[in-house]
């Protein structure tokens, strides 16, 4: 599939119809994707018609927007109107919302088409699209490998070549760590910065909806047709987002990056290795690149599996088989309450709300969560201080290239240990991207990650840019 901005400079030019580029994604769809199970919902008739809709207006003389026909991929926990939304879990198995989340109204108002709802760790939970309760998602380059998560469906689709772009949610890694095993741009932006609002919740103060795209420039795209206050979500932030497309090609010409030891320590050899030479890509780039250290990052997990916890026990008491969703009958309304929730939440849901309801119980609150809170807090400061010195900082994405599918699923600490590099921008509610940069020894693919303060998304992508440029295309060197 072409990029993005090829698709809708074809489509806005008349050179290419919407429908005809919807037909050929939703064939290719057709073709090979009861292998990948990257998408649970494949919105045939409904892409057509949206199509169908840009076609309309480029034969009228108009503009249908910078994403005229480009087939996008919606994560399943984004409300999509009419249209079942299952977050990945039997508990909502058949829901359909009553209305569309603001990213997914923005995307139709810029002319994309929404292919499908992709498949997901069941309400974002977990780092290898193995939690599904729909079956797992392969990684398109080595379908005994998992694409990572929870937003393996939309890196998936990617990568495979189904959709020019997709929409993920990352809540501690869950658009970054999918990219880089996918081989794909995968950005969080600043918290607050794109709009929260149709996202289900997991972890309402980390969880952030992100792009994933083929190149930096089409994540640019994306990124900036999302960007922006939304009256509908009370923590959207109200300043205005400049391009950062206009921005994208100013280079790194002075620009002090960090290279944190922290996020590399403990990786795999093979990506230590790539996120060096990604530091001396920039430097040759003409970036001021130093060695930092921020030990507080390694407080980051623990802080992250009490905050996040917390907040999903809480965000998922409505799922009570009163209201919506799956509904078990019983006698009383108490019994049906737990048969619904034990029927409906698979085991590491089930962990995690018991995690985040001891971490809240009277007695532990204030030696658990208060704690991670505080723990948070050092993260945000430790961040602070390193950015007086650096405009950007650069680590690895995931500590290994993707694992095989079921390697890890009985050994939930493990399956966490993906999250290491990816949490403390989650903490902090900063920015970050992984850029692909070559592959492993074992040929697949590696991401490198950029870190910026809050609301540098433009020099983030710069640097991503500059990256991508760079990046080798053979075997682990």
């Amino acid at each position: 599939m072409s990029t993005a901005r090829a698709i809708a400079a074809a489509v806005r030019s008349g050179e290419r119809s919407a429908r005809e580029v919807t037909e050929a994604a939703l064939a290719d769809v057709d073709a090979r994707d009861d292998t990948i199970h990257a998408f649970l919902t494949v919105l045939r008739d409904e892409a057509l018609a949206e199509a169908d809709a840009v076609d309309a207006t480029v034969a009228a003389g108009g503009d249908p927007g910078p994403l005229a026909g480009v087939p996008i991929a919606l994560k399943d926990n984004l409300c999509t109107r009419g249209i079942v939304t299952t977050c990945g879990s039997k508990i909502l198995d058949g829901w359909r919302p009553p209305y569309d989340a603001t990213v997914v109204e923005l995307l139709r108002r810029a002319g994309g088409v929404a292919l499908g709802k992709t498949n997901m760790d069941e309400f974002a939970m977990g780092s290898s699209t193995e939690n599904s309760a729909f079956g797992p998602t392969r990684n398109p380059h080595d379908t005994d490998k998992v694409p990572g998560g929870s937003s393996g469906g939309s890196a998936a689709a990617v990568a495979a070549g189904f959709a020019a772009l997709s929409l993920g949610s990352d809540t501690g890694g869950s658009i970054r760590q999918p990219a880089a095993l996918c081989g794909v741009v995968g950005m969080k932006p600043t918290y607050g910065r794109v709009s929260r609002y149709g996202l289900v919740a997991f972890a309402s103060s980390l969880d952030q909806i992100g792009p994933f795209a083929r190149t930096v420039e089409d994540a640019a795209l994306l990124y900036d047709v999302m960007a922006g206050h939304d009256p509908l979500d009370s923590t959207s932030l109200p300043v205005d987002a400049p391009s950062t497309l206009e921005t994208l090609e100013h280079g790194v010409e002075g620009i002090r990056v960090g290279v944190c030891g922290d996020l590399i320590d403990g990786c795999a050899p093979d990506v230590r290795a790539r996120v060096q030479q990604a530091a001396e890509a920039l430097s040759a780039a003409g970036a001021k690149v130093e060695e930092v250290s921020v030990p507080e990052f390694a407080f980051g997990l623990s802080a992250y599996y009490l905050i996040a916890p917390a907040e999903a026990s809480s965000n998922l008491a409505r799922y009570d088989g009163v209201r919506y969703g799956l509904r078990i009958d019983a006698e009383d309304a108490a019994t049906m309450n737990t048969a619904t929730r034990t029927a409906g939440f698979g085991d590491e849901v089930k962990r995690r709300i018991m995690l985040g309801t001891y971490a809240l119980s009277a007695g532990y609150y204030d030696a658990y969560y208060a704690q991670a809170q505080r723990v948070r807090t050092l993260v945000m400061q430790a961040f602070d201080r390193a950015y007086t010195s650096f405009d950007v900082l650069l680590g690895a994405t995931a500590p290994s290239t993707a694992f095989g599918i079921g390697e890890l699923v009985d050994d939930p600490m493990a399956m966490y240990m993906n999250d290491i590099c990816t949490i403390p921008s989650n903490l902090a509610g900063h920015p970050a991207v992984s850029v692909p940069f070559g592959t492993g020894d074992d040929g697949l693919p590696i991401g490198v990650q950029v870190l910026a303060p809050a609301l540098a998304e433009a020099l983030l992508l710069r640097v991503a840019r500059v990256l991508e440029s760079a990046a080798p295309t053979g075997g682990s060197q």
